[in-house]
């Protein structure tokens, strides 16, 4: 038996793009005398739709798509992810569910039981867990069909009570399958091989993974679907954040395929820049936008964003505006425009100093007797918010947010100013990360000027202004953020660890006292297993200090 894994990009609510791109793989498949072609989870409707759920139009048309998509089976089955309406009426009104079509019928319907409640995932929100577990025959093969979340109970996981393999296995099946959608984070993919591995080991059957590529807001998927032997080895692997349909022949994975070029074998900083570069340009795709803009100041956060947002869209569609104001040195102009220049990027120069004065002399009255202070500094990064809006606004770029992880946690950033934008590019990189980020952008020549890379980080909104005036230095602040957020450690557990008491105290009370900030962000896009947006909720009103 021949069986093709489909890792397609899906684009939620886009139910003519997705039902195409099914179909067109079916026709495909079929001339080439596949039997089988496994698609993604919720492939119809794409991952996760959230709130659309509950609209039953939206229900209707992904069953339309599945009827279309049943009139190309005709020689060739598929197994396919659309929500199921619930037949009966107790529970929720839907399933997570995986089509097994043949011959232009629907031939059997395996419901999700494990649905994911952490960090981003939300299922049980929209879905009724299954309760009945049997396998799908064909071509003479018994198959355990299970979706995503389903092999990542072994029987010792504590979230969850079921173990559908464990089910399934008591009718001795050839063979797993499993449909998922599983987004990418920089720690998530040994986790994931080690999962699959094992359900390999324990029930001492081949497993056939695939996932999804793609950006949904947020949310990125890398693909990289695989293919175990009985022993839990990888015998077949696709590529990572890159569309791609490989078939394989059932009878044969037991020999080893060759290992193509992996992306494990890649390190970290360049699998979180392809996450990136996917990131940005399905944000655009998806959304119908082309143009962007963004402020770039001659520092490392947005001449990185600049850099990627190049890559993304093409030079030609990036337009960066320099800001500078009485503060901003020559030498961070002159790495902008050297920046721009390398990157082949159009950009245009707004002095914002008569504007940030025009303010101060319209607040003079109000502000008589009283000390400069963080107001005036404000006004500046607001002033240059309201200038790249307008030109946003006139020439319909969309404006990319720079500001970086370190800053969104401790709240080192101005609401209205510089947290302005539409997508928030390296909201889940720390600025140590940045700086990896930058260097390997330098990989091959030097496109973000060295000065940039090597001079000490300044908003240049004051005299002779560093962040290391109002931050830890970024090695210790990020290291104590990353035991915080990521790792979810207790003050005294990162004192323990060997930090410096009082240093963590006010590292961890800015995180806190932030929390107001990083609700009037824009969304941060996923590279990290615990970044700021819906995967890490914390109310705004409230009273936890350390």
């Amino acid at each position: 038996m021949k069986i093709a894994l489909a890792q397609l990009n899906y684009h939620i609510g886009n139910f003519p793009s997705n039902t195409a791109k099914i179909i067109e793989v079916l026709d495909k498949e079929k001339k080439n005398g596949t039997d089988l072609v496994v698609f993604a989870e919720l492939s119809v409707c794409g991952y996760l739709p959230n709130d659309f759920l509950n609209y039953n139009q939206f229900i209707k048309k992904c069953t339309e798509a599945l009827e279309e998509i049943k009139s190309h089976t005709k020689g060739i089955a598929c197994i396919v992810g659309a929500p199921e309406i619930n037949p009966v009426l107790e529970g929720k009104d839907l399933y997570n569910a995986a089509f097994f079509i043949e011959e232009g019928e629907i031939k059997q319907i395996v419901r999700k039981s494990l649905l994911p409640t952490y960090d981003i995932f939300d299922e049980y929100r929209y879905f009724e867990p299954a309760s009945e577990f049997k396998c799908i025959e064909f071509k003479n093969y018994k198959i355990a069909l299970t979706i995503c979340e389903d092999l990542w109970n072994l029987g010792n996981n504590p979230l969850y009570k079921t173990c559908p393999m464990d089910e399934l296995i008591k009718e001795e099946p050839d063979l797993m399958i499993n449909i998922a959608a599983s987004p990418f984070d920089y720690k998530h993919e040994e986790q994931r091989l080690m999962i699959l591995s094992q359900n390999c080991r324990k029930y001492q059957i081949p497993l056939l993974y695939v996932n999804q590529i793609g950006a949904n807001t947020d949310l990125i998927f890398d693909g990289g679907s695989l293919v175990f032997d009985k022993a839990g080895d990888i015998v077949a692997e696709l590529p990572y954040f890159k569309e791609d349909v490989q078939v394989f022949d059932i009878g044969q994975l037991k020999s080893a395929i060759v290992l193509g070029e992996s992306s494990r074998q890649k390190e970290p900083v360049a699998q979180v820049y392809e996450a990136l570069i996917l990131g940005i340009k399905d944000y655009f795709q998806k959304s119908g936008f082309k143009t962007a803009t963004l402020g770039l100041s001659g520092g490392i956060d947005s001449a990185v964003v600049c850099a990627l947002a190049a890559e993304a869209l093409g030079a030609e569609n990036v337009f960066p505006v320099l800001l500078p104001s009485r503060y901003s040195s020559d030498h961070s102009i002159k790495d902008a425009i050297d920046l721009a220049e390398n990157l082949g990027c159009k950009y245009t120069t707004v002095p914002i100093a008569k504007i940030a004065d025009t303010f101060e002399e319209s607040l003079a009255t109000e502000f008589e007797g009283l000390p400069q202070n963080l107001t005036e500094e404000n006004i500046q990064a607001r002033s240059r918010g309201v200038i790249l809006m307008a030109l946003s606004n006139k020439f319909g770029h969309i404006l990319l947010n720079t500001s970086n992880k370190s800053e969104c946690a401790v709240g080192y950033g101005t609401l209205y100013g510089d947290m302005c934008g539409a997508i928030s590019v390296i909201g889940d990189c720390y600025k140590t990360q940045v700086y990896k980020l930058a260097d390997y952008i330098n990989r091959e020549r030097e496109i973000i000027p060295v000065n940039t890379i090597k001079k000490a980080p300044s908003a240049e909104l004051r005299p002779d202004q560093k962040d290391s005036d109002s931050l830890p230095e970024y090695d210790l602040l990020d290291k104590v953020l990353f035991e915080y957020i990521e790792m979810q450690k207790s003050a005294d557990e990162i004192i323990a660890a060997g930090f410096d008491e009082t240093t963590v105290i006010r590292i961890l009370n800015l995180v806190n006292n932030a929390e107001f900030k990083r609700f009037q962000t824009p969304p941060i896009l996923r590279i990290s297993p615990k970044s700021f947006g819906i995967g890490r909720r914390m109310p705004i009103v409230a009273k936890y200090k350390f």
